[in-house]
């Protein structure tokens, strides 16, 4: 007979220095980021050396290895930092945190209703209340998956197999625009979707999918012979904040028959902030969307959510029911989370975000999202004050794009030193502005969405870009 191996145990004054040292790193991060560079000097020394050493036969002190942890995330971007301007920042609320440290200590295998009722009965109530907010029908369901990419692959699964069989699947297309985020056209490639058949609708001026042109597109499909199933139209691009013209989207959709999925994994939080509730107007006629909560929700990653207008096009495209699950059916009909997307095995996800709205309260997550409107806003009034700096696009979801553009420099020229200001800003440590392409033109973005972001944080920013963009046109003209 073999002796069992021996259970590995931490002592008790292992674990407490260990969550001692969790607790100091809490509070340190929750207390006054603003104050610290937004980058910090990367060590690829300490990297390499924690990293790369190899794996020990024989374990470490616990507050040892902790304590290295802490050295390895400090290597890394600051996006939860209040003058973090690129990407999509993460200012994340400290109760996500805890909600997340929580759920991680007890693991509930979230597939099922009989392995975790109480956080399936969370997740389940969360995905009726985020539906309600949405505008969409009683007969909405859904699920948390990891974020937008995964949220939009799960839509358009559904999407294709409610319009799609076997034999003219080859034949699908489906439209979004230069705007749509990437994950769409790569979840469309994934479900075997052809590249050619991934259609690119044209937006107007205000980077908007252009509803006539997609209509006239559709109409040119069908005549060539093939499939039209869906539309993604964009409410929040991750470029500049526009939010596609959902009732006139809707309405093509409605004519044509087609599944109309909206990526609102920025812009969808949006729906719960009053004041500014009526740009999401057409949301409602969705037949499913992509929620990020880790975005405009202020969660720890990765927290997405998919609803579909019909829960059962989910159950249809997902559901698998081996005999080896028979155990897992929940006696009073519910249905299984891993019956509605592509994981078995999946994390409680929705318990952090159930946490963080109870403690903030809607009024305050209303008043956060609402805050950053107003930053995006003055950013905006203090570029039209500088002089040689023109806006791309108008402040819209706590999104601005902007150039430098002096008068005399041509546009190679003026594309280089306002990607140059970004660069240096970003050296010195004071924020994070992105890059990207705007009318086929370099411009800056800020994309302000921190609760504790300041208007001073803005205007500060601003006279700071301008200093570095005139450092570096003085370098370009010596």
């Amino acid at each position: 007979m073999f002796d069992r191996p021996e259970r590995p145990v931490l002592s008790p004054a292992a674990l407490d220095e260990a969550l001692a040292l969790v607790a100091s790193e809490m509070r340190r991060r929750a207390a006054g980021r603003s104050d610290e560079p937004v980058q910090r000097e990367r060590s690829q020394g300490l990297i390499a050396r924690l990293a790369g050493g190899g794996l020990p036969a024989t374990g470490q002190p616990l507050g040892e290895v902790a304590a290295d942890l802490v050295a390895l995330l400090d290597q890394r971007a600051r996006t939860d930092h209040p003058r973090f301007f690129a990407f999509i920042p993460s200012p994340v609320s400290p109760a996500s945190w805890i909600g997340e440290a929580l759920t991680a200590i007890a693991n509930p295998h979230a597939g099922a209703w009989p392995q975790a009722e109480g956080p399936a009965a969370v997740e389940a109530a969360l995905v009726r209340w985020f539906a309600d907010a949405a505008g969409l029908p009683d007969t909405a369901g859904g699920l948390f998956v990891s974020g937008g990419s995964m949220a939009n692959l799960t839509a358009l699964v559904a999407a294709r197999d409610a319009a799609l069989g076997d034999d003219d699947r080859h034949l699908g297309a489906a439209y979004i625009s230069s705007e749509t985020h990437s994950s769409v056209a790569k979840a469309l490639r994934i479900i075997g979707v052809a590249a050619s058949r991934i259609r690119r609708a044209p937006v107007d001026a205000d980077l908007r999918m252009d509803a006539g042109a997609l209509a006239g597109m559709i109409a040119a499909d069908r005549r060539a012979g093939l499939k039209p199933f869906a539309v993604v139209a964009t409410a929040g691009s991750t470029n500049c904040g526009a939010i596609d013209p959902l009732h006139d989207i809707a309405d093509v959709c409605a004519a044509e028959r087609l599944w109309l999925h909206v990526d609102g994994a920025y812009g969808a939080s949006i729906a719960l902030c009053p004041e500014h509730r009526a740009l999401l107007a057409g949301l409602e006629r969705a037949d499913s969307l992509s929620w990020d909560a880790h975005k405009w929700l202020f969660q720890t990653y990765g927290c997405g959510l998919v609803l579909v207008r019909d829960r059962a096009r989910l159950f249809d495209s997902f559901s698998a029911g081996p005999d080896y699950l028979r155990d897992a059916t929940p006696d009073d009909g519910a249905t299984n989370f891993w019956d509605l997307g592509p994981e078995l095995t999946r994390p409680a996800r929705a318990l952090k975000l159930w946490m963080t709205l109870r403690v903030m309260g809607l009024d305050a997550v209303a008043a956060a999202i609402g805050h950053g409107f107003r930053l995006a806003e003055a950013a905006e009034h203090a570029l039209r004050a500088t002089p040689d700096w023109v806006v791309a696009t108008t402040a819209q979801c706590a999104i601005v794009t902007f150039r430098y553009a002096p008068e005399g420099l041509d546009d190679a020229a003026a594309d280089a030193v306002t990607e140059a200001a970004a660069r240096r800003i970003l050296a010195e440590g004071y924020a994070a502005v992105g890059a990207t392409r705007i009318g086929g033109r370099v411009a800056l973005r800020i994309c302000a969405i921190h609760p504790e972001t300041t208007i001073a944080d803005i205007e500060e920013t601003v006279r700071r870009l301008d200093a570095c963009a005139r450092q570096e046109l003085a370098a370009l003209r010596p």
